[in-house]
């Protein structure tokens, strides 16, 4: 069902002004036949009754997208956003709760337009837990209303909203700012001005070529060292420790003591001297 609906309520950019028109002109329902389509899609997935029921309601989408063209996205745009949750609300409605079905869509519709403003309003997201998400809507409204922002304000929209004036103030600050590209400079800026793009500024450890080199020369001299330190034990001193430490395929105590015929207790001690005589030799490395 999820693709016809969808292909009938396509927005087209270039055809905004005929889609308002084609919309406005399809008939509203009045609350009998609302409810007899509503039933025959819920009782008896009636597809037809569904493509009714959303069509029915299409003006009603580009009203409530109307109300978000202060972000500057593309209205085309928002308007299919809320087709979208226009349509998961057509099925998700049941008759027998006694709402018209506008009332119960307004919410999908909002939560889908809400979900695109806030993927696509900046490049780093402004907005990502549930609390921030309010903040950032009913903020724009009352930064719209307010002007500008003093400590009162401040303190007022705190309190209307429920929040903290700290986080009042963090998402106004977010608001206010503006993507910046990475490595692209500003075409009426050069590198000798005050800004320099990030890729400029920021310090790419990874091509650290002193560092690297000092990585590897440490590295090598450490197993050098530890190479010299093994070669020092006993022969089987050294096998027990390839055994247990170096060797993929690592054996157990037990295996051990059954090869050289002794208590895995007399494995466990010889290995425990190894490793001393080996922290004695390279301990000074670190």
């Amino acid at each position: 069902m999820a693709q016809e609906m969808t292909s009938m309520a396509l927005v087209s950019a270039d055809s905004l002004d005929s889609y308002v028109q084609s919309v406005n002109s399809y008939p509203m329902l009045s609350a009998e036949q609302e409810r007899e389509l509503a039933e025959r899609l819920h009782f008896e997935g009636d597809i037809n009754a569904a493509k009714a029921l959303v069509m029915s309601h299409l003006r009603f989408v580009v009203h409530i997208a109307r109300g978000y063209s202060g972000y500057g996205l593309p209205m085309a745009d928002l308007v299919q956003e809320g087709n979208v949750g226009l349509m998961k609300a057509v099925k998700r409605f049941n008759p027998e709760v006694g709402v018209r079905l506008v009332s119960f869509a307004v919410h999908w519709i909002k939560a889908e337009i809400h979900e695109y403003v806030l993927r696509n309003w900046r490049i780093v997201k402004v907005a990502t837990t549930k609390a921030q998400r309010k903040l950032f809507f009913n903020l724009r409204k009352a930064k719209k209303r307010l002007g500008w922002f003093n400590n009162d304000e401040v303190n007022m929209v705190a309190e209307q909203l429920g929040v903290d004036a700290s986080e009042v103030r963090e998402m106004e600050s977010r608001l206010a700012a503006q993507d910046a590209a990475f490595e692209l400079q500003p075409e009426d800026d050069d590198r000798d001005g005050g800004y320099s793009a990030p890729v400029y500024y920021l310090e790419d450890k990874s091509s650290d070529l002193a560092r690297s080199y000092e990585d590897n020369n440490w590295e090598s001299y450490a197993n050098n060292r530890l190479s010299s330190a093994l070669s020092g034990l006993d022969e089987r001193s050294q096998h027990i420790v390839r055994a247990r430490w170096l060797d993929d395929e690592k054996m157990t105590l037990q295996e051990l003591a059954d090869y050289y015929n002794v208590s895995a207790e007399r494995i466990r001690q010889l290995e425990k001297n190894a490793m001393k005589k080996l922290k004695d030799a390279v301990g000074d490395v670190a």
